[in-house]
């Protein structure tokens, strides 16, 4: 599941079965709320599908909020949170390191990851810990603070980068690009259509989703 926009204030929420490729459910919605994902799965639950996991973006307080059922979080996500705080294109040798290994998630295994992740922190640890003094108000702050947010996002999310790992047998997609290739097809199409209504672009979003 997975929401895109066109413009601030209208977006397409879209719930998509990952083995069948069909979509089973959408919301036309203004903003990207865990309610209306949680509101989702309880409809898909009433229509009488079983939700046997869920692959989802990192949204704040998203990922916990589904019980027992398993929870992937996109990796593909994951990557460009990291991505935001150290940039494409990193300078410092701790953040080029951690852009390599992050690098890796998609191709390796739950323990390799968790292990270089460790060995990146123990090495790093120090570096991440420095401080540096305000002359004018003489209080101290983390110098390489977007550093520690990166470090901090991959071991807050961690338990849920590899649940297509601890499931396998479930066959869970680590990533949501199924949705995200389906939404940059949707939005091509639209192009060609430049300055329909929001009325008709809905109707032309009805009739590309099917759903």
């Amino acid at each position: 599941m997975d929401t895109t926009y066109w413009g601030r204030s209208f977006g397409v929420m879209l719930f998509k079965d990952a083995l069948t490729k069909e979509n089973l459910l959408k919301y036309y919605v203004r903003n990207e709320t865990n309610y209306l994902y949680i509101k989702g799965i309880k409809e898909l639950e009433s229509r009488g599908y079983k939700i046997v996991a869920i692959v989802c973006d990192g949204r704040k307080g998203l990922v916990q909020s589904f019980g027992s059922t398993p929870v992937q979080m996109c990796q593909f996500h994951q990557v460009a949170i990291i991505r935001r705080y150290i940039t494409k294109n990193p300078k410092l040798p701790a953040s080029i390191e951690l852009k390599e290994l992050v690098a890796m998630m998609k191709l390796t295994d739950k323990e390799s990851f968790e292990g270089g992740l460790e060995l990146w922190f123990v090495k790093w640890e120090s570096f991440l810990n420095e401080r540096t003094i305000n002359l004018e108000t003489n209080k101290s702050y983390y110098t390489h603070k977007r550093l520690r947010s990166a470090y901090r996002s991959l071991k807050s999310n961690l338990p849920w980068l590899f649940t297509w790992y601890d499931y396998i047998e479930l066959n869970i997609p680590n990533t949501t690009n199924a949705i995200d290739g389906h939404f940059a097809d949707l939005k091509n199409k639209l192009r060609n259509h430049n300055g329909l209504s929001k009325k008709r672009k809905m109707k032309f979003i009805d009739s590309f989703l099917k759903v």
